[in-house]
């Protein structure tokens, strides 16, 4: 895939932090790019592996920073969740070790969260911005002597960017508890092809008009060849020059950032 290849393109799906925005700072090209995009004909989903934020959180954000957003704009791990918990667990209690918002999106779902680890029928990791050695203790003890209890991660990233560098995610604290445990968790997002299913079935555009677009191989790039639609790489986040040359893992196109793909639609 080159450049060139970028115009038939229908749909892109964006991971955001990294992608679009580091942190709280807007990319300069991210404005005119998105607005580009529509005003051609083309669409785009923001499909983000982060689950500390749900959906409405994640609207707010983006209209601070000057992007208008809808809800229907956004694929996330948490949707991926719960529509796999439906098919898997409906109306279980869950043992939640996330944020406050990823509790309410789950409890809004349908599935009781509850403080109590002894009530709870499946165990739920999310990047926990609000994480306490008790959640940690609970879910150890709960991993330990329920062996065969659901273990669900919305996603494996193991660090999140910051405007400093980057912080642990919910893959690092998922680490920590295999080591302690030996258990590794069940991963719904990204890498996975759900969020990118997901995409397509609300949009209808056939794969191979779609393009995911991230910072990370890992879980970005892997997840668009897991789902089989090509996978476009920027180097404004957490993969550098050196990290895409050890992967085995391969994008079809590598960018600078974002802003080049508007600069090829303009062309």
């Amino acid at each position: 895939m080159d450049k060139t290849a970028l115009g038939k393109i229908r749909l892109f799906l964006f991971d955001l932090d990294g992608t679009l925005y580091l942190g709280s700072r807007l990319f300069p090209f991210t404005r005119p790019l998105l607005s580009r995009l529509r005003e051609t004909g083309r669409d785009y989903r923001f499909l983000t592996n982060n689950s500390s934020r749900s959906v409405a959180d994640y609207v707010a954000k983006l209209r601070r920073l000057g992007i208008p957003a809808a809800p229907e704009d956004f694929v996330t791990s948490a949707q991926a969740t719960v529509q796999y918990l439906r098919e898997t667990l409906p109306g279980a209690p869950l043992y939640v070790c996330g944020t406050a918002s990823l509790k309410a999106e789950l409890s809004g779902a349908g599935f009781p969260v509850t403080e109590d680890p002894d009530a709870a029928a499946g165990i739920v990791m999310g990047y926990d911005t609000e994480l306490t050695y008790q959640k940690l203790w609970d879910v150890s003890r709960l991993l330990t002597q329920r062996p065969d209890i659901p273990y669900i991660a919305t996603n494996p990233d193991l660090v999140c960017p910051t405007e400093f560098g980057f912080v642990p995610d919910c893959g690092s604290v998922c680490a920590m508890l295999q080591t302690a445990t030996g258990r590794r968790p069940l991963v719904i997002g990204k890498p996975e092809p759900r969020m990118p299913r997901l995409a397509i079935s609300r949009c209808g555009v056939p794969p191979e008009r779609c393009a995911v677009v991230g910072d990370r191989i890992y879980t970005d790039i892997k997840c668009g060849q897991n789902a089989g639609i090509p996978g476009i790489l920027v180097l404004s986040g957490e993969t550098t020059p050196e990290i895409l040359a050890a992967s085995p893992d391969k994008p079809d196109l590598v960018l600078r950032d974002a802003g080049e793909i508007l600069v090829a639609l303009e062309a």
